[in-house]
């Protein structure tokens, strides 16, 4: 499994959102369930599932799906 697919399916896991939304466009606040809740549950189950640890900038940065590949390709991170 690539590491798009495998953050898509964090990011609906952890949202509680539907697997049809377009997770890969998807943005901080575009949905109601990526609030700050949501953001803080997102980043610790990406930090789970991907076994990486994010810095407390990273976290506030993580604005987007494609900023969160981002970071975990910085890191290293495999699917």
């Amino acid at each position: 499994m690539a590491l798009n697919d495998k953050l898509r399916d964090v990011f609906v896991e952890a949202l509680g959102i539907d697997a049809s939304v377009d997770v890969e466009n998807l943005k901080y606040r575009d949905i109601e369930e990526w609030d700050s809740v949501g953001h803080m549950a997102l980043v610790a189950a990406i930090e789970d599932e991907f076994d990486v640890e994010f810095a407390t900038d990273q976290v506030i940065d993580m604005s987007s799906f494609k900023v969160a590949v981002d970071m975990l390709e910085g890191l290293g991170a495999k699917a």
